[in-house]
């Protein structure tokens, strides 16, 4: 979809040519096409454009007014007069795509101004928010839709002025943006079209695209190494658990990062039913899986180098079915841990912790972050704004802060005292799967901690921001595909 131009926008003759201008104190904008900048010009002095943050200028030029181009549509957008940074230019690549479909343009030619700003930076996040932003899952549409917006954008060409090397900043923003709406895809099917089975179908997949290695653990399997909590959930489901796990290997001397994800398929609550309006979002309650999955598949198609990851996946339904597990149930853990389940609808944190466990136990890493939909007790206290971070690690909650910046995904630390899991005592287990209503985010990532150990840990709880995250021009309604660009930036900017 992405590509950079030879050609430049006096010889361009396509569907749009597209250009940015900042917004000036008193007196319009300035474009470097003069034809153009005169068009800015007569719409500054009526007061339809000043080059606002987001503002755009369509206008369709007679033929060879641009010297020898022809292109059919012309789009200037404003990128304001405030300080410049990634987001900015991530919504205003969105902002492009979204114009560009609705004109029906089939391909575009954007020409990237000379600012005082990092070209490569900008390509890079313009490049995301226009994979972003085109996205749509029709998968399922039949008719067309008579209000719905063009033909999607085939190709959008970068064009600079200056001789700066953009393509590896091109090619790595295609790459996150591209895996995200992966992952978009995976949160949008149906819970009978996206199962555990298609989880660990698409890890085997990944695995022979990218030369990494995939195993899938089944019941049998899960039985015999003891994960009683990965069983236990599913026990009212007629689609069988798998634990998937995806290997990216670089070279025995590099640390190692774990990364779990929540794979519930989907969540009815179990016996402890959840009200059934908005019960057909919880086929978005594997969106932590999808995440970690594809923030894999991110990492291989770029051939980072500097950490070995190991992807864990544990996957499966809770659903109310004849065996399902009871309120007051007691469990084991894989590891020994006994659990009193007092709610089943509690059921993340008993899959991860078996992950968890496991992952630690298995492939000794240096650090593990692990990312699921959790609890709605985040969306209480951070809205659908922000992602909860909590951790046992500073450092590592610096690094995870600081990429969720840099990808618009912004995270916000809790507190993880030893207070919060004292809640967590059971008067006949050694853990409460839940403790009292207030602190529910921060008493679930202490549930998390009693897994692992001492190891720098992370648990990012998405369930505010995995769908209806805040709305902007490069994010769709429904499933945003949340932490998949934060975790491959995560591992690009890593550091020793």
């Amino acid at each position: 979809m992405l590509q950079l131009s030879k050609v430049g926008p006096e010889t361009y003759s396509g569907d749009l040519l597209v250009y940015m201008v900042r917004q000036s104190e008193k007196r319009p904008p300035c474009c470097a096409n003069g034809v153009i900048d005169g068009v800015i010009r007569r719409a500054y002095a009526l007061g339809d454009f000043s080059g606002k943050n987001g503002e755009h200028l369509l206008s369709y030029p007679e033929k060879c007014k641009l010297g020898t181009s022809s292109a059919k549509r012309i789009l200037v957008v404003g990128l304001g007069k405030d300080e410049l940074n990634r987001e900015l230019f991530r919504k205003i690549g969105g902002t492009m795509v979204s114009i560009a479909m609705k004109s029906k343009a089939r391909e575009m030619l954007l020409v990237l101004p000379d600012l005082a700003y990092d070209m490569s930076e900008m390509t890079e996040c313009l490049a995301e928010g226009f994979v972003l932003g085109a996205y749509r899952f029709k998968k399922y549409k039949t008719k067309k839709d008579p209000d719905a917006v063009g033909e999607m954008v085939r190709k959008v060409a970068f064009y600079a002025s200056t001789n700066i090397n953009i393509a590896k900043a091109l090619k790595l923003g295609e790459i996150g943006a591209q895996s995200a709406c992966q992952a978009r895809d995976m949160a949008n099917e149906p819970a009978s079209h996206w199962t555990p089975g298609h989880f660990s179908a698409y890890g085997r997949q990944l695995a022979a695209t990218h030369g990494m290695k995939c195993t899938v653990l089944d019941q049998a399997r899960l039985k015999k190494l003891g994960m009683g909590g990965i069983l236990a959930v599913n026990q009212g489901s007629a689609q069988p658990p798998e634990m998937v796990i995806l290997e990216y290997t670089v070279k025995p001397e590099a640390p190692t990062l774990l990364l779990v994800g929540k794979g519930l398929t989907f969540d009815s609550g179990g016996i402890s039913l959840k009200p059934s309006a908005g019960m057909e979002e919880m086929k978005y309650d594997m969106c932590g899986g999808a995440a970690v999955l594809c923030a894999m598949q991110a990492v291989a198609q770029a051939k980072f180098k500097g950490l070995n990851l190991v992807a864990i996946v544990p996957a499966t339904e809770n659903l109310p079915g004849p065996s399902a597990l009871k309120p007051g149930d007691v469990i084991t853990q894989y590891g020994g841990t006994t659990v009193e389940v007092v709610n089943t609808d509690a059921e993340g944190r008993l899959i991860l912790a078996d992950a968890l466990a496991y992952g630690i136990k298995e492939y000794k890493p240096d650090m593990v972050i692990d990312v699921a939909t959790l609890t709605g007790a985040v969306i209480i206290g951070l809205g659908h704004h922000r992602t909860g971070l909590l951790s046992n690690n500073d450092k590592l909650c610096d690094r995870l802060l600081a990429a969720g910046t840099r990808s618009g995904e912004p995270l916000w630390r809790l507190p993880l005292d030893q207070e919060y899991t004292k809640q967590l005592k059971s008067e006949i287990a050694d853990l409460k799967n839940i403790g009292k209503k207030d602190g529910g985010a921060i008493t679930a990532a202490a549930f998390l901690k009693e897994f692992v150990g001492e190891i720098p840990w992370a648990h990012l709880d998405i369930a505010g921001t995995a769908w209806d995250f805040t709305e902007k021009s490069y994010i769709p309604k429904g499933p945003s595909g949340i932490a998949v660009r934060t975790l491959f930036d995560f591992v690009r900017n890593w550091k020793g």
